[in-house]
C-alpha cells in the first residue's frame, strides 16, 4: 500500500503541474522566454542524469545483459513516433501555424506522452521507493517548461484560458492512469523493464527535444549559463546516486 500511495499521490502532483501555465497570464513575453530557457536547460539535464545515474544501472545487474538496452532504444523509438506524428511538444510544421486541430493533437500527444511516463515512473517505485523519487523529479523537471510552451500553444490556437487549462490538466490525469495501470500489472507480471523503457523516454525528450533549444542562442555568456544550469543539474543527480543510492 505504500507503494500505491507514492504512485497516486505523485502522478497527482505532477497533473497539478499542467496548472503552472497559467503564471503565463501574468508575466511579459520576454519573462516567459527567459524562465523557459533555464528551465528546459535543468529539464535536459535532469533526464539525461536520471537516465544514466539511476534508471540504467537499476535496470540490470549484468553489463553483458543486452535486454535492458532493447528496451531503452524502445521507449527512445516510441517517444520519436510521438513527436513525429502527434507533435505533442510544440508546432513544427514548416508551413502551418499552430491552429485549433493541432491543439487538440497536441493534447492527444500529450495525453499518450503522460500515460507513458506515469507508467514508467510507477515502474521505477516498484522497483524501489527512492529511485521512484528520482524518476518523478526528472519527470517533473521536464513537464514544467513542457506544460508553459504547451498553454501557450493553445491559447494561440484560439482557445480560452479557461478552456486550456482545463483541458491540459484533464490530459495530464493520464499520469495516473498510467502509474495504476502498472501497479495493478506488477501482480501478474515482472515490470522491471519499465526502468529502461524510462531511461530511453528521457533520453530522447532531452537530446531530441530540450538540448536542441538550449543550442539557439548565439551569446557566448548565455551559451556558458544555460550550460552551467544543465551542468548543475547532471551534477546533482549524480551526488544524489553517489550519497544516497537505491539500494541495488
Amino acid at each position: 500500500m505504500e507503494t500505491l500511495s507514492w504512485i497516486v499521490g505523485s502522478s497527482l502532483v505532477m497533473s497539478a503541474i499542467a496548472l503552472v501555465g497559467s503564471i503565463t497570464l501574468i508575466m511579459s513575453e520576454e519573462t516567459l522566454r527567459k524562465l523557459i530557457s533555464f528551465l528546459i536547460a535543468l529539464a535536459a539535464g535532469s533526464l539525461l542524469g536520471g537516465a544514466f545515474f539511476h534508471l540504467i544501472p537499476a535496470s540490470g545487474d549484468s553489463g553483458a545483459d543486452i535486454v535492458p538496452y532493447i528496451w531503452v532504444m524502445l521507449g527512445f523509438s516510441i517517444f520519436l513516433v510521438l513527436e513525429q506524428f502527434l507533435h505533442w511538444h510544440h508546432c513544427h510544421r514548416d508551413s502551418a501555424e499552430c491552429r485549433t486541430p493541432l491543439s487538440y493533437l497536441i493534447l492527444i500527444g500529450d495525453g499518450l506522452h503522460n500515460f507513458i511516463g506515469g507508467s514508467a515512473v510507477a515502474g521505477a517505485f516498484l522497483a524501489d521507493i527512492r529511485l521512484g523519487v528520482m524518476a518523478w523529479l526528472a519527470a517533473a523537471a521536464h513537464e514544467i517548461p513542457q506544460e508553459l510552451g504547451d498553454f501557450a500553444v493553445l491559447l494561440h490556437g484560439g482557445w480560452s484560458k479557461k478552456k486550456a487549462l482545463r483541458f491540459n490538466f484533464f490530459s495530464a490525469l493520464t499520469f495516473l492512469l498510467g502509474g495504476l495501470l502498472a501497479y495493478s500489472a506488477s501482480f501478474a507480471l515482472d515490470v522491471t523493464f519499465l526502468l529502461p523503457f524510462a531511461a530511453g523516454n528521457f533520453i530522447y525528450i532531452a537530446a531530441s527535444d530540450l538540448v536542441p533549444e538550449m543550442n539557439k542562442y548565439r551569446s557566448l555568456p548565455s551559451n556558458l549559463l544555460h550550460f552551467a544550469v544543465f551542468a548543475a543539474s547532471l551534477c546533482f543527480l549524480l551526488l544524489i546516486k553517489l550519497v544516497f543510492g537505491e539500494g541495488h
